[in-house]
């Protein structure tokens, strides 16, 4: 009989260390896009951060710089992507497209 418990017990172990890895697997990947928009002026920039839920799930940090006319989104990747966010910016009449690699003003 304690045999039969001590087996069942290893089993019952290996399974949850094989069970492991796969949740490691659902980690959040964190992304930060810089997004080059239209925006021209302070009521632009309010408009923006009073409206960061418009942009999407999984939003963490939302920067604006204006004279750059650029805003710097921090967000999950596993909740949102680049041409979701582009969308959330139109729904709030912001033109906006991802800053390409290299590129600088």
């Amino acid at each position: 009989m304690k045999k039969l418990v001590s087996i069942c017990l290893a089993l019952v172990l290996c399974a949850g260390a094989f069970a492991a890895p796969a949740s490691a697997k659902k980690e959040k990947k964190t992304v930060t896009t810089v997004f080059v928009t239209d925006i021209e002026c302070d009521h632009c920039v309010k408009k923006i951060m009073d409206n960061v839920p418009s942009l999407g799930k999984g939003i963490k940090d939302v920067r604006v710089d204006l004279p750059k006319k650029e805003v710097t989104v921090v967000y999950d990747a596993s909740k949102n992507d680049d041409a979701n966010i582009v969308e959330g910016f139109a729904s709030l009449k912001v033109k906006a497209e991802p800053k390409k690699a290299g590129t600088e003003k």
